[in-house]
């Protein structure tokens, strides 16, 4: 057995019950299990648990009868409808490394887990998760356990360069050797105001490791019809704003975590693109450098041409703009009922200095942010 990715691989099979067993033992992780308690179904605790554990030896099985059900259970009580579309790949032989904006720390890839099952595919993602958010012991478990490889963050030049050569080595064995599915958001933690770009150091790194190709890259689309995590992404902008050594706190964290989980969605939709390799060959003459901006804009375009557009997309674009622009879109009452929407989040930030019509501007621009980039790509 390959060593060389002991420090960053999720648990092998033979390490899964062990994994289990830690963590229903973990005090803080059943108080974890508690705050979330009101959404599963009733009757859970520590020993419903363990017994729904009970055979699992894998990390899929893990995924399949433990977090599958967990997160139906969300998608049915915290969303509106969710739908998939994956035009340009089907289930079958070939594993896809799929990059995609980023909307919730922790259901981005869990969603995607779901819907990839349900559409036939014969195995989830392995997911990147970077090491700033294994806060506490039981959240690295967890991961491990639902096939999380993890990046590290916060290091210096020389740690950067070791550790994106190994994570890129890593893809490529996950593509080429395990013959699992990948999934890694285009960019370092969430755009915070939606406006979404991957990061050509991202794409760099991937190539550390073998030819991009053999990565199978496929562009992936996550919409929101709402944002649970708006308001609170708004009073961070605020607070950097008034305090450039603002720093979120570890509960901090917790709180984003927990509020996108349980917070309402709307409508949640995934699309796929095209996939990179149809095209990529089109690049082969450009050098290096021109090589990987263009690869980032192509992606890109390819997220932004297939972004779910909703109402409140359009009535934000138009009120953020001042003109009537996409008026089309949506009706009056959906007009109205987006601006109490907005004034109600705004009620929702506690801050002492609050300045609403900073605020009221950040979440417009949240929302407004992808319908200009999906009329740029279209």
């Amino acid at each position: 057995m390959n060593n060389e990715f002991d420090s960053i691989r999720p648990f092998n099979d033979d390490e899964v019950r062990p994994a289990i067993e830690s963590l229903l033992h973990d005090r803080q992780f059943s108080h974890i299990l508690k705050s979330i308690l009101p959404i599963l179904p009733l009757g859970i605790s520590r020993g419903m648990l363990k017994l729904a554990t009970v055979g699992i030896h894998s990390t899929l099985g893990f995924q399949l009868r433990f977090m599958k059900p967990v997160v139906n259970h969300i998608l049915r009580n915290c969303s509106t409808e969710h739908s998939f579309r994956h035009k340009g790949i089907e289930p079958g032989k070939e594993r896809y490394t799929f990059i995609s904006n980023h909307r919730d720390i922790v259901l981005d890839s869990a969603i995607l887990d779901v819907m990839l099952h349900d559409a036939g595919f014969p195995t989830t993602c392995e997911i990147a998760i970077g090491d700033n958010l294994l806060i506490y012991p039981w959240i690295r478990t967890l991961v491990r356990l639902n096939k999380a490889f993890i990046v590290r963050r916060n290091i210096s030049r020389h740690e950067l360069y070791e550790s994106s050569m190994l994570m890129s080595r890593y893809m490529h064995h996950v593509i080429q050797e395990k013959h699992e599915n990948i999934w890694i958001a285009q960019r370092e933690g969430r755009a915070k105001d939606s406006s979404d770009q991957t990061q050509v150091s991202l794409l760099k790194m991937l190539a550390m490791g073998g030819e991009v190709k053999e990565l199978n890259i496929v562009p992936l689309s996550i919409s929101y019809e709402y944002d649970p995590c708006d308001y609170l992404k708004a009073k961070e902008f605020q607070q950097k704003r008034d305090n450039p050594e603002y720093k979120k706190s570890k509960q901090d964290d917790l709180t984003n975590m927990k509020t996108g989980i349980l917070g309402q969605k709307g409508h949640i939709h995934y699309q796929t693109g095209r996939p990179v390799n149809e095209w990529i060959d089109e690049l082969a003459n450009l050098d290096k450098a021109d090589f990987f901006t263009e690869l980032a804009r192509r992606i890109d375009n390819e997220i932004h041409a297939n972004y779910r557009l909703f109402p409140g997309n359009y009535v934000a674009a138009d009120l953020l703009s001042g003109t009537p622009t996409h008026a089309t879109h949506y009706t009056h009452k959906e007009l109205l009922a987006f601006k109490e929407y907005i004034k109600g989040r705004i009620a929702l930030i506690d801050l002492p200095n609050k300045d609403e019509a900073f605020l009221r501007e950040r979440l417009l621009t949240m929302y407004a942010n992808p319908v200009l980039n999906h009329e740029q790509a279209i």
